[in-house]
């Protein structure tokens, strides 16, 4: 059955008391409840409660119509949750303000200005709304909990009659008085309760603290679960320099600058006492029970869920440092935290038990988060929430909290123990002794390694490796944990692929660990996300060079976490965007903007050397992402470079960076160095060494080693005049070099040269330039031919062959020589054939020599099978970790000889 919205009005007996008190309250609550509260002028309904009554009462009067006012419209269906609660914050934020304002002219009447010290600046005090207050979602019958922070110490100026104090004791007691004036019950009643058990040290700590102590504290004692409290830190009063200040303190306490996943245990412990502690409330009161805060799958289990990702990932993610429960949710989907529909049903659990918290509170006013004992008034409660009885309310409100409970668990139970299926007790603990040799043999050779003596003489090798000589004993657990989980995964990893090999994957694996091992966040990651563990194994099994990559950058760790690294199509317009995001965050900050570039590229470049190793792009595919990316990278670095040149004259500089050799071709591999040009096109008298100035930023910005490794190796070498040519040139300088200076070779290189970045109409011009060029008619095609073959002899001359391996690049019928005929094929015949100067790739160029007649096309064919093939091994070899490209004769020599018949064809059988 329904009730109508008066019998449901009714219901509240705080309502009807108060009601029933003042004839004249019905006519006041009635208008109220027309209007919308959140944006109500308090201060206009303050002067009509108050009259000439004392602020205390007023604002308490002011207090309980605004309460009888939102209960009115609450369970009228007029007002949602969004503006209960923040009417409450406004309400709280507005009694703060005005009482201190009041209090504060009161005491400087009697003791003069607070004054600082160091700045002689005049001082005021900071009040700090934690909790729900702080994320503006404040509970109806809610305290208030509060930190009084002032900037600095020193004295008062006291004038003739007044009392000098310290200003530590002047906030003291202006704190003291603000708290009787909010909190104290009178005849009205109170505005809030007040609980200042959050400011440093607690109850046993000052009432007020300085910057410099609050600093200090929290540096020196802060605790895991206080900065899960400060997140939610907001400043209510206080100036603008002081509380920035502030907040400049408690942001490196609450967000880590890493990825902090040893906050997971943390609430996991903090969880666990909240727990215990409601499991003793309802032992002891069997009448408290389904505590819709505390409890299992409750407000504070939500709550956690949130700012779990807010303390692991705040410091890397500035976007992530609200103090809003449901906005922090809500960004959580685009970010590939937690999917969209499990957000959406955690913000309707967190909607449910939020309104179902009002309307146990709207009954007396009074703190609680219990459903009541009486069966009368959880039938009003049931009723309130528009539900027909006490049945379907707890049948509802145990839907809602075993989801909750369930995605909790997802993410904090406990995994310490992943892999305990493979684990034997018995062995494990021996397994990290590394003077029971036998013991850890027997482990290797039961789960049937190739040679259990030497993965066991691996292992003790880390066990007594200095570095873990002295871990901390969580760290050392952990550590044990993961290596036990590992050694199955492992022989698993070589069922799977037995392209790799069991000892180098167990090594790989071993150097990892011990490199991470000081790092608690890392080890904690693989411990909470036992995939990303199996993830990693797969991976270093595969590729000798990915398992150095990340030993080098394991930030990338987070990474594994999403399972959309398989599967995500790289975006070039989506990173790109995402990048100017970053780097606008860090603006002005130049070492921060270096960090971010490179961790954008990293994890971009390790998405898709995951797609790579699972299979999933091939070869040339992969040398257009990593093309894309590195285009990316650069756009991104001339914009922010450029803006750390003092002097310039233009926002966007009339400059581009033009790409030669594997980035001109779109054939970058993963540890590729640029070739490039610059070029500008602007008449300003100072821009030549503007320019210069830039290309020479843009060069360190690029091969700089931070913290967060390196982007790229630059090669200048190809600009006009090579290493003795300026730096920059204006196009107008190229177009003329090109046409009147520039050696043959210059012309091959320009075959496989685009436009990378900057100014799009120097990159239009530069292509006009270089298909002029190369479209050059060039009639003594014999003296062409002796230019190629004579700059190709230089550089086999420049390698001499040092090895019975076939070098798939270097060597008579391998890619160079591929590259080469495609070089003298575009020059020799773009003049009659000007499509011969698309940039389509050596493969696509063979096969449009063929189809214009120039060369056999089933040898050009082969030839392009040739180098797609070469290119695969050479990939391969790489990601092995070998520098080398070599593979043995037999195996290249069919394609080998095709490269040779088609060179013999072009240049003459004496040229090979």
């Amino acid at each position: 059955m329904s009730m109508s919205s008066t019998a449901l009005v009714s219901a509240s007996r705080f309502y009807q008391r108060w009601l029933a008190a003042d004839p004249a309250r019905q006519a006041k609550v009635d208008a109220l409840a027309q209007l919308s509260l959140a944006s109500l002028d308090f201060a206009e309904v303050l002067a009509a409660e108050r009259g000439e009554l004392p602020l205390g009462r007023g604002m308490r009067r002011l207090r309980n119509l605004l309460l009888a006012s939102l209960i009115r419209r609450d369970l009228e269906g007029r007002a949602d949750l969004d503006e209960v609660v923040s009417t409450m914050t406004r309400l709280a934020d507005f009694a703060i303000q005005t009482h201190l304002a009041e209090l504060d002219a009161a005491m400087r009447q009697a003791h003069g200005a607070p004054i600082g010290a160091e700045s002689g600046l005049e001082q005021q005090l900071i009040v700090l709304s934690m909790g729900k207050g702080g994320g503006g979602e404040l509970n109806v019958s809610s305290d208030i909990d509060l930190i009084f922070v002032y900037p600095e110490d020193g004295d008062t100026a006291a004038g003739p009659g007044q009392r000098q104090l310290s200003n530590h004791e002047y906030f003291v007691r202006l704190g003291k008085q603000l708290i009787a004036a909010i909190a104290e019950i009178t005849e009205d009643g109170f505005t809030f309760r007040v609980d200042m058990a959050l400011r440093p040290n607690g109850a046993s700590g000052p009432l007020a603290a300085s910057l410099g102590m609050v600093e200090n504290y929290l540096i020196v004692q802060g605790r895991e679960w206080e900065r899960y409290a400060w997140v939610k830190a907001r400043a209510v009063t206080g100036r603008a320099e002081d509380i920035q200040a502030l907040e400049a303190i408690v942001r490196p306490f609450c967000f880590r600058r890493y990825l902090d996943f040893g906050v997971i245990d943390a609430i996991r412990s903090m969880h666990a006492q909240i727990r215990a502690e409601v499991a003793r409330q309802e032992r002891l009161h069997p009448e408290r029970s389904h505590n819709v805060k505390l409890g299992r799958g409750g407000i504070r289990e939500i709550e956690f869920l949130a700012q779990v990702f807010q303390l692991i990932r705040g410091g890397r993610d500035p976007e992530l440092r609200g103090r809003a429960t449901r906005a922090t949710l809500r960004q959580l989907p685009d970010k590939g935290l937690l999917g969209a529909d499990v957000v959406a049903r955690l913000l309707q659990a967190y909607t449910f038990l939020r309104n179902l918290e009002h309307r146990l509170q709207y009954i007396d006013d009074a703190q609680t988060h219990t459903l009541p004992p009486k069966e009368d008034d959880r039938l009003a409660v049931a009723h309130m929430m528009g539900l027909p009885d006490v049945a379907t309310l707890l049948a509802e409100m145990a839907a809602h909290r075993q989801y909750v409970a369930e995605q909790f668990d997802a993410i904090f139970a406990d995994k310490s123990g992943n892999g305990s299926e493979d684990v034997d007790p018995a062995t494990s603990n021996a397994c990290a002794d590394p003077d029971n040799r036998e013991a850890i043999e027997a482990r290797f050779a039961s789960l049937g390694y190739d040679d259990p003596a030497a993965a066991a003489q691996r292992l003790i090798a880390t066990w007594q490796a200095p570095k873990l000589a002295s871990l901390p004993d969580a760290s050392r657990q952990r550590l044990v944990a993961l290596v036990n989980a590992a050694l199955p995964q492992i022989a698993r990893a070589a069922e799977r692929n037995s392209a790799g090999k069991q000892l180098a994957t167990l090594g790989r694996l071993l150097d990892f660990l011990e490199a991470i091992s000081r790092r608690s966040s890392y080890l904690s990651l693989l411990t909470e996300y036992p995939h990303t563990l199996e993830r990693v194994i797969t991976m270093m099994h595969a590729s000798g060079w990915a398992a150095k990559f990340l030993t080098q950058h394991p930030i990338l760790l987070d990474e594994l976490l999403d399972h959309r690294i398989l599967s995500a199509v790289f975006d070039p317009a989506a990173a790109a965007g995402e990048l100017e995001r970053q780097l606008a965050t860090a603006d002005g900050d130049t070492e921060r903007q270096l960090d971010i570039l490179r961790e954008v590229h990293h994890a971009q470049l390790f998405h898709l050397l995951a797609q790579d190793l699972a299979g999933s792009l091939t070869v040339e595919k992969l040398a257009d992402h990593l093309s894309a990316l590195a285009d990316v990278i650069v756009a991104a670095v001339i914009q922010a470079a450029w803006q750390t040149v003092a002097k310039r004259h233009l926002e966007v500089p009339k400059f581009a960076v033009i790409a030669y050799g594997k980035l001109g071709g779109k054939e970058l591999g993963y540890v590729s160095d640029l070739d490039v040009i610059f070029l500008f096109d602007d008449e300003d008298q100072d821009a030549p060494g503007l320019y210069a100035k830039l290309a020479q930023r843009f060069i360190t910005w690029m091969t700089s080693h931070t913290s967060a490794g390196i982007l790229f190796d630059i090669d200048t070498a190809l600009r006009p005049d090579g290493a003795s040519g300026m730096l920059v040139s204006s196009i107008g300088a190229f177009e003329k070099y090109q046409h009147a200076s520039a050696w043959l070779w210059e012309h091959q290189a320009l075959t496989r040269a685009r436009f990378c970045a900057g100014d799009a109409a120097i990159g239009q011009r530069f292509e006009q330039i270089r298909c002029q060029v190369l479209r050059k008619e060039r009639p003594d095609a014999a003296a062409l031919k002796q230019e190629v073959l004579a700059m190709r002899q230089k550089m086999r001359d420049a390698r001499p062959k040092r090895s019975d391996l076939f070098d798939l690049k270097q060597d008579e019928g391998g890619m160079i020589d591929i590259e080469f005929i495609v070089q003298y094929l575009v020059l020799q015949h773009a003049a009659h054939y000007p499509e011969l100067t698309g940039n389509i790739g050596n493969i696509a160029l063979l096969h449009l020599a063929a189809e214009l007649g120039l060369v056999d096309a089933a040898l050009a064919g082969a030839v392009a099978d040739a180098y797609r093939d070469m290119r695969k091994w050479q990939h391969q070899l790489r990601l092995q970790g070998q520098d080398q490209s070599r593979v043995a004769p037999d195996k290249a020599a069919h394609h080998a000889a095709h490269v040779r018949q088609l060179w013999d064809a072009i240049f003459g059988a004496s040229a090979s």
